[in-house]
């Protein structure tokens, strides 16, 4: 396997080889999960289709179905990407399509891991165990607040300068709350 510092986890941690090998730890695929440029881009993309599902007074049902047809198309979309990427760079390599698609499928998985955290937040607002208006603004402050820690870890992963992961923290979380803004400025 070819090591590619680009992608190593702060733990020390490889990810997943692509065609087998021993799977990482729980707690290092999480971590591996919390710092991937993937998982920031789920919750990103969350913190978006909440805030254009009509208006944040919107029903979580409806930011729900929102979020999970945009997180699978764009999922769908990174799989592919990244399968034709791997076959583009690695000719050499065996397993052809299914080799492909299980790398994409691991380069991608990222994407709706952290994401799951703001969509159980909408599914309880749309089965009826949180009120709707406020499914909604617990979902956009749980993905912003995981954005947060993402930020924080990874800064952590380069420095133990609290002020750093602050920065960190903040920079990151900023990416959910500038479309939060947004929305309460266009609607307002």
């Amino acid at each position: 396997m070819r090591h590619d510092p680009s992608r190593a986890v702060p733990s020390g941690a490889e990810p997943l080889p692509s065609g087998g090998g021993a799977a990482p730890s729980g707690a290092a695929r999480i971590s591996t999960l919390a710092t991937s440029a993937e998982g920031v881009y789920g919750l990103i993309i969350v913190a978006g289709m909440i805030v254009v599902s009509r208006n944040l007074t919107a029903s979580s049902g409806e930011a729900l179905l929102s979020v999970i047809a945009t997180l699978l198309v764009f999922f769908a979309a990174h799989v592919y990407a990244s399968a034709v990427s791997w076959m583009a760079d690695h000719p050499e390599r065996d397993g052809g399509i299914r080799a492909a698609i299980r790398h994409g499928l691991h380069e991608s998985v990222g994407l709706l891991g952290l994401a799951a955290v703001p969509v159980l937040i909408l599914f309880l607002g749309f089965a009826g165990l949180l009120h709707d208006g406020f499914a909604v603004w617990m979902a956009l402050g749980a993905d912003v607040l995981l954005l947060a820690v993402v930020g924080w870890v990874i800064a952590g992963a380069r420095t133990r300068s609290v002020w750093a992961r602050l920065g960190g923290a903040l920079v990151t979380a900023s990416f959910g709350g500038i479309l939060i803004a947004l929305k309460a400025l266009i609607h307002h």
